[in-house]
């Protein structure tokens, strides 16, 4: 649609002389253009002048106001270097007087307003730069620069800051520019001469930019948001702006890069420069702190600027004041910051745009998302009409009831109505925002009368976690609402000691307070985490980071499933860099998962069998994950995998998908080298020797402690010959073994081995060989004799447990798995599950097939759980309230001595039907 179309669709030219709305008809018709000088200057003047001096372009621009401005950028294309100062200052005033009447006849959007103002800002920071080096390089002043380096600058970038790194930059805006060059394409012997030359190119260009002549000029340029700009140049080297960044960059820098972008110059070298600050703008860890940073700043440009109290609308700057696009801004980035490092897609420049998606991943509701993007286009648009009156680059409402009579008119609305939505905008922007960054402190009553008489809050302030002010003071916030919820608990002093346990243990406070106290709901999850179970409080002390997790928009989601982890962490460790930072990163994310899958449980959302295949699928997703990523690393210096490769073969618990909190995991790996007798690479190997040293480097992948712990403990027992076999096995003798040579514990230990990780040929070739043996018609009168021999063996070597112990004992864990291995062997059928497997036992009576599995599944509650609270046997005594409350619920029993006496009865039933289908041995089990 045609702008002329527009304003007689929508016209807003206005005479506020007389207060009232004027040009009816259509300004563009033949001969109004008089009435449009006096309309629009009423409000204008300087638009009204713009008119005057462009009004024979502006009568062939109206027409078709994108092909115009196109024009004009092409135009600027064929100017020389020499006049493209004065070439910019009339495109300027061209671009300027055609995106005001767009904007105020309706014809562009806001985003088309800011987006073309943008775009020309590049197009004059490329051409003033280009202007300012080709003297410069065709002098032979840039050392080892000819003429084919004057289109990237010879290395040299300016990047956008701000609004025009945005793309949104206002009507009168200044631009912001950080001037930088790729110090590697000169020879260090040259690094001070290019230097040089390179100052005296960006003051050239800022001149042309900035410089106010008798054409006016073409934009206000600051070059102050370079690193510390008081002693650097005004063009400094990519190297030297990276180690300040490292060693001393501040939050607000870090908020001003979520904006920048390559604007002029070499845009491939300015890529790569902000490609390397991204550790330094997002962290790897929920980053709440910046909340702390960003409020500072707000409250140093108040104390600064004396913008306190109530909101007044005259004189109201609507960039810096209360309720002011600021806010809106700096909310909308601390809220990016906080959690970008962990979701690549924050990481947008738009302040709009940045709302959405943080609304839609679960950081803002939406309603507040779309309140905040709706307030944040209303400022723009008022900023620009305050702009356009008289081209300043003021962001102050009008002071005189007839500025604001103007403001109103260029607006195309009533006086009244204009200040009574100022009002309600500015309000409610500085309601949602204050909350966020300065939430009103909690009610500062003293400790609850429950805990008057104990010693340990008044110890808190002596817990390394409280040593930095910071600490002490969002702490002294949060304290209240603590003491008050732990008050709450079924024994308070129980919680408050664990609490206290846990606070104790807390390397540092300042993340995780401001984390709490941005998610007061994580309060409640801390009470109820650190009241069922001291040990895992103590691991939270130690690992506080994983509460980033919490807040992530779908934490409390139905479980994913296997594949989709797989996905997930394949896409994490793509982003994560070296080797070392891919294992890191695998650390952080499994943590993540692992503690997820723990409140889960302690919450009631995943049953204990739903639990255990979670656990199971998590384990299964970090070897597919970490396999190929070791041996990548491994084939740089060793050539690739000699043959088809090798697998992962889950055996035990990780096999059945029976895991928990604390399970470590038993592989055996396979390598099919199909007669290869070396790896072709720098360093090769033979063949068998690659993979022994492969899967050695799997092994410390998985176990070595890094920055970040360890992923799991491996055990590699269950490989044909134990410990004294290799640890990677052929897979021509892994057939042989298992067909010819392997015990029967073996064969009832594939009964639950699963491939996790390789290529899939191979993989489907050992399922199939797993199926031949398990499927092979046996001897079963034998194999219950080995059985039985194997529980007389194991009853000897491991003492009975507790009474709450899950696993160990005649009838409990262990025996019935072992049993649930002897059925499916005897069935022939390649069954991991234990209840499935028990299933078949059809020389069983129905009801003694249902007490095994009934057995099977309380033991196997009970495990998960004690798991999850201990490391160490059940005690009702040391385990508290909580604990115990929390095994009664996941078990179903009553109270505690209801479970026990379940247990024994269970586990006596289940092993007089094993006992009774088993041969007698010598001893008793």
């Amino acid at each position: 649609m045609t702008l002329e179309n527009h304003m007689t669709r929508c016209p807003r030219a206005f005479e506020p002389d007389r207060g009232r709305e004027a040009l009816e008809a259509c300004p563009w018709a033949p001969g109004p253009l008089a009435e449009l000088i006096e309309g629009t200057g009423g409000s204008s003047p300087y638009l009204r002048g713009l008119i005057l001096k462009e009004s024979a372009w502006l009568e062939g621009a109206v027409a078709d106001p994108e092909a115009a401005v196109e024009a004009v950028y092409a135009g600027l294309q064929q100017v020389a270097p020499g006049q493209i100062g004065d070439a910019l200052r009339e495109a300027k005033r061209r671009i300027a007087l055609l995106i005001a009447l767009c904007d105020l006849s309706g014809a562009w959007t806001l985003e088309q307003v800011t987006g073309t103002l943008s775009v020309f800002a590049d197009l004059a920071v490329t051409l003033a730069l280009r202007a300012a080096l080709t003297p410069l390089i065709t002098r032979g002043k840039l050392p080892g620069m000819g003429q084919g380096d004057i289109a990237d600058a010879g290395g040299m970038v300016a990047l956008a800051m701000g609004k025009m790194g945005a793309g949104e930059l206002n009507y009168s805006s200044d631009i912001d520019l950080i001037c930088l060059f790729d110090e590697t394409r000169y020879d260090p012997d040259d690094y001070h001469e290019a230097r040089s030359t390179l100052v005296r190119a960006t003051r050239k260009m800022a001149a042309t930019l900035n410089d106010l002549t008798g054409e006016g000029y073409v934009f206000r340029t600051d070059l102050r948001l370079r690193p510390d700009p008081s002693v650097t140049p005004v063009c400094m080297a990519m190297e030297a702006a990276e180690r300040y960044y490292e060693s001393v960059g501040r939050t607000w820098e870090r908020a001003a890069y979520i904006k920048a972008r390559p604007s002029a110059g070499d845009l491939d070298a300015g890529a790569r420069f902000l490609k390397t600050l991204t550790p330094f703008v997002w962290r790897k860890h929920l980053d709440f702190a910046a909340i702390q940073d960003a409020h500072d700043m707000r409250l140093r440009i108040r104390e600064h600027k004396g913008f306190h109290g109530r909101i007044t609308l005259p004189g109201h700057n609507m960039k810096l004041g209360r309720g002011g696009i600021r806010e809106i801004e700096f909310f909308t980035q601390t809220r990016q910051l906080i959690a970008g490092g962990r979701d690549p897609e924050l990481r947008v420049r738009g302040t709009v745009d940045g709302l959405h998606r943080l609304a839609a991943k679960g950081w803002l509701p939406q309603d507040v998302a779309d309140k905040l993007a709706g307030h944040y286009r209303a400022h723009r648009e008022v900023e620009h009409r305050v702009q356009m009156i008289g081209d300043a680059q003021t962001h102050d409402l009008p002071k005189s009831p007839e500025g604001m009579q103007r403001l109103a008119c260029l607006m195309g609305r009533d006086l009244r109505e204009v200040e009574t939505d100022l009002r309600a905008r500015l309000t409610e922007v500085h309601d949602l925002t204050e909350g966020f960054f300065a939430p009103d402190a909690c009610d500062s009553r003293s400790a609850p009368d429950v805990f008057a008489d104990s010693p340990l809050p008044s110890r808190w302030h002596s817990y390394p976690c409280l040593r930095s002010q910071r600490a002490v003071e969002i702490f002294k916030r949060l304290r209240p609402e603590v003491l008050r919820r732990l008050a709450e608990a079924a024994r308070p002093d129980e919680a408050l000691a664990a609490f206290d346990s846990f606070l104790r243990g807390l390397p540092a406070g300042v993340q995780l307070f401001s984390l709490f106290e941005a998610n007061p709901q994580l309060i409640d999850l801390l009470v109820d985490i650190v009241g069922t179970s001291p040990d895992l409080a103590r691991y939270l002390s130690r690992n506080a980071g994983v509460f980033d997790a919490v807040i992530a928009g779908d934490f409390f989601s139905p479980w994913p499933g296997a594949d989709a982890l797989r996905v997930a962490l394949l896409d994490e460790l793509d982003r994560a860099g070296d080797y070392e930072l891919k294992l890191d990163a695998a650390r952080r994310w499994a943590k993540d998962w692992h503690f997820r899958i723990g409140v889960h449980l302690l919450r009631g959302l995943m049953e204990p069998a739903e639990a255990g295949k979670a656990y199971a699928d998590l384990a299964g997703a970090v070897l597919a994950g970490i396999w190929p990523q070791v041996q990548t690393m491994f084939s740089e210096k060793h050539g690739p995998p000699p043959g088809r490769g090798a697998v992962v073969l889950g055996m035990g618990s990780l096999g059945a998908r029976r895991q928990h909190a604390r399970s470590d995991l038993d592989v055996i790996v396979i390598y099919d080298a199909e007669g290869v007798e070396a790896s072709d690479g720098r360093k090769p190997l033979a063949s068998r020797t690659y993979y022994a040293r492969l899967t050695q480097a799997l092994i410390t992948a998985m176990t070595a402690p890094m920055a970040e712990g360890k992923l799991y403990e491996v055990d590699m027992r269950l490989r044909p010959s134990g410990n004294q076999g290799p640890v990677a096995t052929s897979w021509a003798s892994y057939q042989s073994y298992q067909r010819d040579e392997a015990w029967a514990w073996e064969h009832l230990a594939l009964t639950r081995a699963r491939v996790v990780a390789g290529p899939a040929a191979l993989a489907e070739d050992v399922e199939a060989l797993r199926q031949e043996v398990i499927a092979r018609d046996r001897d079963a009168g034998g194999l219950r004799k080995s059985v039985a021999e194997m529980r007389a063996r194991i009853a000897a070597a491991k003492a009975a447990g507790g009474p709450l112990d899950a696993k160990i004992g005649a009838g409990r864990l262990q025996d019935i798995e072992l049993y649930a291995q002897t059925c499916a062997l005897i069935a022939g059928r390649p069954l991991r599950e234990a209840p499935r497997a028990l299933r078949l036992a059809d020389w069983l009576s129905k009801e003694d097939r249902t007490a095994l599995v009934d057995a099977y599944e309380l033991f196997w509650a009970l495990q998960i759980g004690a798991r999850l609270v201990s490391e160490e046997a059940i005690d009702p005594e040391r385990l508290g309230t909580g604990g115990c409350a929390f095994l009664q619920r996941v078990t179903g029993a009553s109270d505690m001595m209801a479970l026990r006496s379940e247990l024994e009865a269970k586990a006596q039933r289940a092993a007089e039907i094993i006992d009774g289908d088993l041969p007698q041995t010598e001893g008793e089990i």
